[in-house]
């Protein structure tokens, strides 16, 4: 359960209770998915509660908005404290974080012109876990860039990502590995993929893949650590072939894979690469000098 009796939200510049709130059921984002989201988390550290990157994560969201033709009249620094507000009101320390802007009723394929939007937050562990991961090469791949705006966060786009979620837990995976369209390693359904080879890190590069913010976060890191990071167009093979790897993304932070397919990757979790990036990034997230906003 997400919400409780006296769980409030934030629509429109007021904060109202979740068993309230209503929408219109004739809403474009209902109706076709034509709505732009995003997932910011809270840590609770010594300081109090730090949402890490919280204004970043709203200028992608409008950025978002932006690449899709929907109005976004918001000031990102409002929507920082509101946030931040919605926290206190509602006691949460660790928490999961989503602001989602959506159309007002309209049945045609017009842009809209009016827009709400609405943040919610709850308390949510890691999203796939704390275990490596055992993944599974997606028959679903990444939609092809010219059909649709693949850097904007957009919640249409996320069918593709159930598909392949349900899909890979049905053959009895953890999760999904998606290709892009032409069969080059692309990303989860929900995270960003690294792998390690020869000491080396490597990622699928921006243009077929969601610019994740974590993903921008494990390259300050990496360049931090001194450890040397490739990007560029990977096949599979290449993945097969590596040492180690890892998935990280807001909602999943930074999780090993244990395996792809029938490939079991041969360097242990704790001497990976992936395995000190994550430890870092758990630091950082919780250093109060390294947010952009406080509670």
């Amino acid at each position: 359960m997400y919400y409780n009796d006296n769980t409030l939200i934030y629509l429109d510049g007021e904060f109202v209770k979740a068993n309230e709130a209503s929408t219109d059921l004739y809403s474009q984002t209902l109706h076709y998915g034509y709505g732009v989201f995003e997932g910011i988390r809270a840590y609770a550290t010594e300081d109090g509660t730090q949402v890490f990157k919280s204004h970043e994560h709203y200028e992608r969201l409008k950025r978002s908005a932006e690449l899709i033709q929907i109005p976004f009249d918001y000031d990102v620094q409002a929507l920082v404290d509101a946030t931040d507000e919605l926290l206190r009101k509602n006691k949460l320390t660790d928490a999961y974080v989503r602001p989602l802007v959506f159309c007002d009723p309209n049945m045609t394929l017009a842009r809209p012109n009016n827009v709400s939007i609405m943040i919610c937050a709850w308390e949510w562990g890691a999203y796939l876990g704390d275990k490596q991961l055992r993944l599974t090469v997606s028959s679903y791949c990444r939609p092809h860039p010219r059909s649709i705006k693949i850097e904007a966060k957009v919640c249409g786009h996320y069918v593709n990502s159930i598909l392949a979620t349900n899909e890979a837990k049905d053959k009895g995976y953890d999760e999904a590995l998606l290709l892009d369209s032409d069969g080059f390693l692309a990303e989860g359904p929900g995270a960003n993929l690294f792998f390690e080879k020869d000491g080396v890190l490597f990622t699928p590069q921006l243009g077929n893949i969601l610019p994740g913010i974590t993903r921008a976060t494990v390259l300050e890191l990496a360049e931090e650590l001194e450890m040397e990071v490739q990007q560029g167009l990977f096949k599979p093979n290449e993945l097969f072939e590596a040492d180690s790897a890892f998935y990280c993304g807001t909602a999943a932070e930074v999780i090993g894979i244990a395996s792809v397919d029938e490939t079991v990757f041969p360097k242990t979790w704790k001497d990976s690469l992936g395995r000190k990036l994550q430890d870092a990034y758990s630091k950082r997230v919780r250093e109060t000098s390294n947010v952009l906003s406080k509670n």
